[in-house]
């Protein structure tokens, strides 16, 4: 057993020794192949390795003759390009010498010009010296001898000569007055227009034209015995009494009450209403009933005052002012109810000062306050206007209010924007259609008054009034008068008109040239 074991031991040696042995065999078989791939493989890139290196080097000497030849050809065209500037450098040394040279001679030449042209300017100034004083010594002698000629003094023919200048001027004259007229007017015109639309559109007062009767309806014309009474003993009681006429004729179931005192008016009407509805008409009965209406109006007349004054919201004002404003309604110009006027008055005064910046309040107390002086017309002396700058003053009204009272009929200068509202707004209410009324022989006499005024001008050859002596239109001779002269014509008639004639609101004066040609087809 152990025989075999060794046996096999052996066998195993052995067999491992000869495969190790074949094993090396094979494996330096193989290295001596790997060896000889390699250095035929080291042997490839070597010659791969020359022959690349002698192509660079082929290539960089081509690179470096193809360099060469750059060079050499850029060589080339600098030194060209350079000789041709070279040249030109020394063409444009050479016009500048040439020019340099010819301004030279040129300035030489204009500068011993001047100095002749010097010299013959001073020996001109001798002469225009020496000949001024000549002139002046011949003018001088030539005016002593139109003087004596003439038999007037210099001052005299000068004040002549800018007489004729002045005439000669009227046309260039009246275009420059026209042409600055054009511009205001445009300038002011838009801002006018605005002011007077805003306060028109905002304010729309009540009007009735007063009248100069009142008539009171009876139910019977028994009633005009009654009152006429015995003898006629009521009705001069009345008459007498009241201040007022009663009119008793044919007109069924009336009696009319006429005065020009629109206070004593009313209380007449209703003292003969209220003695109508009594019925004992008798003189002692008239007198009572005459004392009563007439307390009733007194309390009335201030009661409405206060309530015109805190309606308008314009503060406090005097109790006796308050007085006068309510005595107002009883007051007319022209037909117009004097409260009617002072409250449209104070409402677009107020309205006007508003849109211009100004103090509305104020406005509008100087509004109602302008006219004051109308209630104080008949019962005093004097003339609204200072009547009611008196009254005002007395009660230590504001200097706007004092001023718009004498500026709205042109006793003085406006002075502030709150009198130039009060002022428009009073023109603005006066000069509405229809706002007034007057006697028609006054008014036959301003019409008259206007018409002369613009006739009498030479180139005038026919004015008539027109829209109730608002508006006066001139007809004027073509040939005589330009477009210029016509509109200061027109301003000159306008201020003939202003200073002699005394008219409500405003007159319009428009003045019309045109020039016809007839020629007849035969």
């Amino acid at each position: 057993m152990l025989i075999e074991i060794l046996a096999g031991g052996s066998i195993a040696v052995l067999s491992g020794s000869l495969g190790f042995i074949i094993s090396k065999k094979i494996t330096s078989a193989n290295f001596e192949i790997y060896i000889q791939q390699a250095k035929a493989k080291a042997n490839a890139i070597e010659n791969e390795a020359e022959l690349l290196l002698q192509k660079a080097t082929f290539n960089a000497k081509e690179l470096e003759e193809k360099a060469k030849r750059a060079f050499e050809e850029a060589k080339a065209n600098a030194k060209a390009d350079l000789a041709q500037r070279e040249q030109e450098v020394d063409k444009k040394e050479l016009e500048f010498e040439q020019y340099k040279t010819k301004e030279e001679q040129k300035l030489s030449d204009t500068t011993a010009i001047l100095k002749a042209k010097q010299l013959d300017t001073e020996r001109e100034q001798k002469r225009l010296t020496r000949l001024q004083g000549e002139y002046e010594q011949k003018l001088q002698e030539l005016i002593s001898t139109i003087e004596n000629r003439a038999g007037m003094t210099k001052a005299e023919a000068k004040a002549l000569l800018l007489e004729k200048v002045e005439e000669t001027s009227r046309v260039e004259i009246s275009h420059i007055v026209r042409r600055y007229e054009e511009e205001a007017k445009q300038q002011a015109q838009q801002k006018a227009n605005f002011i007077l639309a805003q306060a028109t559109s905002r304010f729309a007062g009540d009007f009735a034209a007063e009248r100069l009767t009142n008539i009171v309806r009876l139910s019977d014309n028994e009633l005009k015995g009654r009152i006429i009474g015995k003898e006629g003993r009521n009705i001069k009681a009345l008459e007498t009494l009241m201040g007022v006429d009663i009119i008793i004729d044919d007109t069924p179931n009336a009696i009319v009450v006429s005065s020009f005192n629109l206070y004593r008016r009313a209380i007449a009407t209703k003292t003969l209403e209220l003695l109508i509805e009594d019925g004992r008409i008798q003189p002692a009965r008239i007198e009572e009933i005459f004392a009563k209406v007439s307390q009733e109006f007194e309390d009335g007349i201030l009661a409405e005052g206060e309530e015109i004054v805190a309606n308008l919201d314009i503060g406090v004002m005097h109790p006796e002012l308050m007085k006068l404003i309510g005595r107002l309604r009883y007051r007319a110009s022209y037909g117009q109810n004097a409260l009617a006027h002072t409250l449209e008055v104070a409402h677009l005064a107020g309205v006007m000062a508003a849109e211009m910046g100004a103090n509305p309040t104020l406005a509008k107390r100087a509004g109602l306050l302008h006219d004051i002086g109308k209630a104080l017309t008949h019962d005093q002396d004097g003339n609204h206007v200072d009547l009611g700058a008196e009254i005002c003053k007395r009660y230590n009204e504001n200097e706007v209010v004092i001023n718009a009272i004498y500026a709205h009929h042109g006793h003085q200068d406006i002075h502030s924007i709150e009198c130039g509202a009060v002022c428009a707004a009073d023109a603005l209410s006066a000069a509405r259609p229809g706002a007034r009324r007057e006697v028609l022989e006054s008014f036959l006499k301003r019409v008259t008054q206007i018409e002369e005024i613009a006739s009498k001008h030479n180139s005038v050859k026919q004015a008539y009034a027109i829209n109730a002596g608002r508006e006066v239109r001139v007809l004027v001779n073509a040939e005589l008068i330009s477009d210029d002269e016509a509109a200061l014509l027109a301003k000159e008639i306008a201020q003939e008109i202003e200073e002699s004639v005394q008219y409500p609101g405003e007159i319009k004066v428009n003045v019309i040239r045109e020039s016809r040609t007839i020629e007849f087809a035969k």
